[in-house]
This record gives structure tokens, C-alpha cells and sequence, in this order.
């Protein structure tokens, strides 16, 4: 093969080595050349060796002695309105209550009686007890074991707070036995001892306490055949039964009736009794 004279320069002349950093700039050059990887340079940010503390931020308090008071403060207060509230809605319940007995009329319970006053010892009329006096009676029976002694008791309370508030001779209370078999005179003597001195007991032949607990419309039940010695229960209705000084009907309380409850009742009629012109005993 013959080659040219050119070709054999160009072939026999050596390769001319140039530098690859020739091609760039003396910076790059240079960085290329210095640097080191990412991950191998040092970092040059200096940190402080002194360990500084920062706060925790601490949570509010939700509940300290100023809310307490304040709390407590508020709670008194809502208890004061919510009864002085419920006090005044009570106050005009009776009031419209009495009104629409005053428009109507009272019903017609209750008449004159006479029967065995065991604590004079004699035979009393309901005018000669009531005159002058506010009255409650209560029908029951002595050996009655739970139902009755509540009654009197309730009765009981009432009249004490009268008597402290109003003093002596404003409110009687009686008790009439529905047991004529076994309450004798002396049986409900004892028996009323036990809950007021105040109370005042009457009992009466059969027919006499028939006729009085018809007129107050008391319902009552002795089982036949029964003798002084059985042991039975005598089933009656359970009201006490309020009267004024003139021995008229004023109103009846049930079971479920407080003493307070009462008491509160009592109060008002008496203010609308001495408003009318009506007069008290005095001795």
C-alpha cells in the first residue's frame, strides 16, 4: 500500500499532549483541583459550648383559689334566687288558690260536734275548743303503727313553729280516734301525751265518732267480729284538716305534705283571716 508523503508526516508525528485544565479558567481550575467532596469538607459553622436552658412554657391554670372564691360566690348566689324564686311562685300559687276559694266558696266540711275531751276529762263542743283558735284535727287510731304517728308528728312540728313565731292559743291540734272499740279515754289520754303537749284527744261512742268523721267526709274501715283483744288495723283516709277560729273549713293536707309545706299554708291563711277583721283568743 503506498501512502502519500503527507500521510506518513502525519502518521509518524507524535500525539501532542495538552493538559485538559488548559480549557478552563484559573478559578475553576483551581477549584476542581482543591475541593474536596461534599461529604469529606469540613464544616466551618461554629456552635456555642455553653448549653443554653430555655423555658418550658408552662400551661395555664385553669383553677386557682380567686376562681374558687369567685365560683363558690356565684354558686351561693344561684341557690339564694332559684329558691327565692320557687318561694314566690309558691307564695302565688296559694295566693290564686285562696282567691278561688274566696270566689267559690269553701265546701261544706266539717259541723259542730260534741264528744269526750280526755284531756279535760269531760265533754267538749268543737265551739268551745275552736273559739278564738285556729284548729287541726287528724283521724286515726292508737295502735296505728306508722302512718298515724308521722301524722302527729308532722302536726306537731307545725305547732311548735306557731307557737314560737305567733305564741300560745293561735293553733290547736286535736286528734279523733276512728277506733272507738279499743281507744278509750284513757288509751288515747296516753297516747296523745306522747306527741304534743298540746294535743287534744277525743273519743266518743261508736255512733257519736261515725257521725263526726261523715261530716268531714273521713273515710274509715273496722273489720266485723273483731273483740278489744284482736290485733287488726283499722283502714281510714289520712288528712289533716285545718279550721278556722269559727270552726269552718279552711283546708286538708295529705301524706305527701311537708311540715314547712303546711306551715307556710297555715301563715298565709292566717294573714288573709286577720285582714278580713277576723280576731284571735287573747288569753
Amino acid at each position: 500500500m503506498f501512502l502519500s508523503k503527507l500521510s506518513r508526516q502525519i502518521i509518524a508525528r507524535p500525539a501532542i499532549k495538552v493538559p485538559f485544565t488548559r480549557f478552563l479558567t484559573g478559578t475553576t481550575t483551581r477549584k476542581c483541583l482543591t475541593e474536596q467532596p461534599i461529604y469529606k469538607q469540613k464544616c466551618n459553622r461554629f456552635y456555642s459550648t455553653t448549653q443554653k436552658t430555655v423555658p418550658r412554657p408552662q400551661p395555664p391554670q385553669t383553677f386557682t383559689w380567686k376562681s374558687a372564691v369567685v365560683l363558690a360566690i356565684t354558686a351561693v348566689g344561684l341557690v339564694v334566687y332559684f329558691r327565692g324564686e320557687k318561694e314566690k311562685l309558691r307564695a302565688e300559687k296559694a295566693k290564686r288558690e285562696r282567691d278561688t276559694i274566696k270566689a267559690m266558696g269553701r265546701p261544706h266540711i266539717g259541723q259542730p260536734f260534741e264528744l269526750f275531751n280526755v284531756n279535760e276529762n269531760k265533754r267538749t263542743t268543737s265551739t268551745e275548743l275552736m273559739n278564738g283558735q285556729f284548729t287541726m284535727l287528724y283521724f286515726g287510731f292508737t295502735h296505728c303503727p306508722d302512718i298515724c304517728p308521722e301524722e302527729l308528728d308532722k302536726m306537731a312540728e307545725v305547732v311548735d313553729a306557731v307557737k314560737e313565731e305567733f305564741g300560745d292559743h293561735v293553733l290547736i291540734p286535736v286528734f279523733i280516734t276512728c277506733d272507738p272499740l279499743r281507744d278509750t279515754a284513757e288509751v288515747v289520754r296516753e297516747y296523745v301525751q306522747d306527741f304534743h303537749p298540746d294535743l287534744v284527744g277525743f273519743t266518743g261512742s261508736p255512733e257519736e265518732l261515725k257521725q263526726v268523721a261523715r261530716s268531714y267526709r273521713v273515710y274509715s274501715y273496722t273489720p266485723p267480729d273483731v273483740s278489744v283483744d284482736d290485733d287488726y288495723l283499722v283502714d281510714h283516709s289520712i288528712f289533716i284538716y285545718l279550721m278556722d277560729p269559727q270552726g269552718k273549713f279552711i283546708d286538708c293536707y295529705a301524706r305527701d305534705t311537708t311540715s314547712d309545706e303546711v306551715l307556710h299554708s297555715f301563715k298565709n291563711y292566717m294573714k288573709d283571716y286577720l285582714q278580713d277583721g277576723g280576731k284571735l283568743k287573747t288569753k
